[in-house]
């Protein structure tokens, strides 16, 4: 799991962006102010950092150069809109710059492109004895193939990238058919069902009673 810095010291703006990557299968964690991310950077190795620029305690600025002799990608995420402002910000070494406000699907589609070029991209996830290549789309067990249909495949990747957190079918539903949840369970739980035999997994997927399913370990 690639694991990601929130520099930003608007809360509301902070849990926005940390609940989305979150639901991306992102790890990701938060600073409100300069100094707790540039103590967070010391103890933490971070694949990609987001960082505003206008903070208390140390601005953005400062905090880039901190960061460059790390080799960490930056994305600036600022109200400072200006040409001369996003030029700054690239020429002191910024990989992107996102003006607020902005749509998370656009946050989201430059951390994946800035992440691809450092050549961060999540290839592979292993859980327990099972093993699966995002990019073949091959689930092994001990070294053996399981042939899993399009939907079981996207169905595990959920749990897995969501390990220990009790996910309501609706959300579950919606996240791997791509369709609103219209309250009939039966496809979801069948998926379920199959994924536990083909897996051997009985142990590890748990019903949770009136909300939906957990993937324990």
């Amino acid at each position: 799991m690639l694991n990601i810095l929130i520099v930003e010291d608007e809360q509301a703006i902070s849990n926005l962006i940390y609940v989305n990557l979150s639901e991306e299968g992102y790890n990701c964690t938060c600073a409100l102010d300069g100094k707790q991310a540039a103590d967070s950077i010391e103890k933490e190795n971070y694949d990609l950092i987001l960082l505003d620029i206008m903070l208390p305690e140390i601005d953005g600025y400062e905090l880039l150069e901190y960061i460059k002799p790390l080799g960490t990608p930056v994305i600036f995420i600022t109200a400072k809109g200006a040409v001369n402002d996003r030029i700054k910000g690239l020429k002191l070494g910024a990989d992107d710059y996102l003006v607020k406000p902005f749509q998370i699907g656009e946050l989201i589609a430059r951390v994946e492109a800035v992440l691809r070029r450092y050549g961060k991209s999540e290839k592979q996830l292993i859980f327990k004895d099972v093993s699966i290549n995002l990019d073949s789309r091959k689930v092994t067990k001990n070294g053996r193939i399981i042939d899993l249909t399009v939907k079981e495949f996207d169905l595990l990747i959920e749990l897995i990238r969501n390990k220990n957190v009790a996910l309501y079918r609706d959300r579950l539903y919606e996240k791997v058919w791509q369709d609103e949840f219209i309250g009939e369970t039966r496809t979801l739980d069948s998926h379920i069902q199959r994924l536990r035999k083909k897996l051997g997994w009985e142990e590890y997927i748990k019903t949770v009673f009136r909300i939906g399913y957990r993937l324990e370990g």
